[in-house]
């Protein structure tokens, strides 16, 4: 990298944390440093609410997963804009009138103590998780395209994040976040226009979205029932609705964030316009992995986008297979090349019949392409079984070192380590939260003070921090970045939702059955995702509904008497 991109990046970085330092000095009660000072208003919560979520997986993983897939994974938002509606009618004034700190401090009111203890274990168990690979999802990438050590990436990422969030507690993670999410924006919008700046002067914006449609980029609607496809209008709008619901309802790390507003109004305003932005800002995102795709139609593409992948097997008994491999590859794409800019212009000549000929003829090298990239990885594995052939993450930080100016580059990487900064201290802010609130303050038996509270909350949001670090040093790689976390998600937020809705509404559901039935369907949620019985987004509406259903059985079996219960 050249000197300006290191002076626009580390510049950014540093002054996002030492902005998060400095903004929220001083806060030493309760209510400041966990309730953000409950003053914000909506437009910061609809932000801070999208950085949580917009972690650095979306930015690295996202467009390769365009760029392999299309644009048929936008439809796993879908059901979000039902989920913030439903939470701003049911959740919000709820959390609102009994004026939680965290969302499980409601459910030892309508339960007891060890079902709210139960839940909020269950937050951090898949939440400590998750930290984790927000900080390695970066690190690793950086790392393998950089040739940046690993574990001083994780360390110098996880160190500057805790610097503000046990500085500033929650008013330090929304006040970043929104120049996070500007930096974020502004990278995006200046990668988008520099691609499209790029393609050959024939090829028009509309020729280039013919282009990616005739490769199959553009299908984004899916209604087929089909249980083996993972993204579809169905699995988006109810699997997507449910996880939807357990993340923004009642995981700490997303209720936290508008629990700080200071009316019930900029609480619901504040969703709602997430709801809104949430899902043209993917398809956004799906749309620049789109524009690599087709910028790579004219340009020449690696065989895998992993670096480390190249050079582990060239340097292998394999090499002299993966050089012809890299042959074929380039002689596929010249072929490419020229096929697409004649598509483009047989598209802008009304007179030319030869538009079909060269559709069938794309198609055609596309498969055979494709066929060649998966005999590399093949190849890839054989030479070395640790490394990752997978490569869907590595595609757009390939075209960012690539293809950008100097300092664009710098702001990109700016982007990336932003959004993993941005969410990783949403998390550890609510780790440190839900630990000091639902486990430490409630089984302290001697009156404390407010600043010992606060020091305590920094100390373990500090030691979650800490763990979070250790876990992106030994985590390793999986298929897609985007998707283990939303299958970490998945696994466990269909329970907890579950938890929540026979809070709200099955009066006649005591505590020990849903304890009991909670503990049941977590166990059950493990085995049908390890045995591969649905796709992960499915688990999401089986936990809840599983939960509920074991709950309402159990009740009937336990008899317990009836007894007045809170609900609000």
């Amino acid at each position: 990298m050249h000197l300006l991109d290191w002076v626009v990046l580390l510049g950014t970085l540093i002054f996002i944390a030492a902005y998060g330092v400095y903004k929220t000095r001083g806060s030493k009660n309760v209510k400041d440093y966990i309730g953000g000072g409950k003053d914000a208003h909506w437009w910061t919560i609809g932000l801070s609410v999208m950085a949580t979520q917009a972690s650095a997986i979306t930015f690295l993983s996202t467009p390769g997963q365009a760029y392999h897939d299309g644009m048929g994974f936008v439809q796993f938002y879908f059901g979000l804009p039902i989920a913030m509606v439903i939470i701003c009618m049911v959740f919000i004034p709820i959390y609102h009138k009994l004026n939680v700190f965290t969302a499980y401090e409601y459910l030892e009111t309508r339960f007891d103590l060890k079902t709210r203890t139960l839940t909020a274990l269950l937050f951090l168990v898949q939440r400590g998780l998750a930290a984790g690979i927000t900080i390695f999802a970066p690190a690793i990438i950086l790392s393998a395209v950089l040739g940046w050590d690993l574990n001083t990436l994780t360390i110098l990422i996880g160190v500057l994040v805790i610097i503000y969030t046990v500085s500033g507690g929650t008013k330090a993670v929304n006040v970043t976040q929104k120049q996070q999410m500007a930096v974020i924006f502004g990278g995006m919008f200046a990668a988008f226009f520099l691609i499209v700046s790029y393609l050959p002067d024939n090829i028009s914006f509309s020729n280039a979205l013919q282009i990616a449609g005739a490769n199959g980029k553009m299908d984004i609607l899916d209604f087929s029932f089909d249980l083996e496809n993972r993204y579809t209008f169905w699995s988006g709008i109810i699997g997507g609705t449910f996880l939807a619901l357990s993340y923004f309802g009642t995981d700490q790390s997303q209720v936290q964030r508008y629990l700080t507003g200071k009316s019930v109004k900029e609480m619901q305003l504040g969703l709602i316009f997430n709801g809104l932005l949430k899902v043209p800002m993917q398809f956004f995102i799906l749309l620049v992995g789109v524009m690599v795709f087709v910028f790579y139609q004219f340009n020449l593409a690696p065989l895998n986008f992993n670096p480390a992948a190249q050079e582990a097997v060239l340097a292998s008994e394999y090499g002299a297979e993966y050089r012809e491999l890299m042959q074929t590859n380039e002689s596929l794409q010249d072929e490419k090349q020229l096929t697409a800019i004649r598509f483009g212009e047989s598209l802008e000549d009304p007179t030319l019949s030869e538009n079909e000929t060269y559709l069938d003829k794309m198609r055609a090298l596309d498969v055979s392409e494709i066929k060649n990239r998966e005999r590399a990885r093949e190849l890839i594995k054989a030479s070395n079984k640790t490394v990752e052939t997978n490569d869907k993450d590595y595609v757009f930080i390939h075209f960012i070192l690539n293809n950008l100016p100097r300092g664009l580059i710098g702001l990109l990487l700016a982007v990336i380590l932003s959004a993993a900064m941005s969410s990783t201290a949403s998390e550890l802010n609510a780790l440190g939260s839900t630990t000091t609130i639902d486990l430490y303050k409630r089984n302290v038996r001697s009156e404390k003070t407010d600043e010992h509270f606060v020091r305590m909350s920094k100390i373990f949001t500090l030691g979650w921090g800490i763990i979070a670090i250790i876990f992106a040093s030994f985590a390793s790689l999986f298929d897609n970045l985007i998707q283990l976390v939303n299958i970490i998600g998945s696994i466990f937020y269909g329970n907890v939702l579950g938890i929540f809705l026979l809070a709200f509404f099955i009066k006649r559901v005591q505590s020990n059955a849903v304890f009991i039935a909670a503990l049941i369907t977590q166990a059950i949620i493990i085995l049908l995702y390890k045995f591969e019985v649905m796709p992960y987004l499915w688990l999401n509406l089986a936990g809840c509904f599983l939960v509920m259903v074991i709950a309402w059985i159990l009740q009937a079996i336990i008899h317990s008497p009836d007894k007045e219960i809170n609900r609000v």
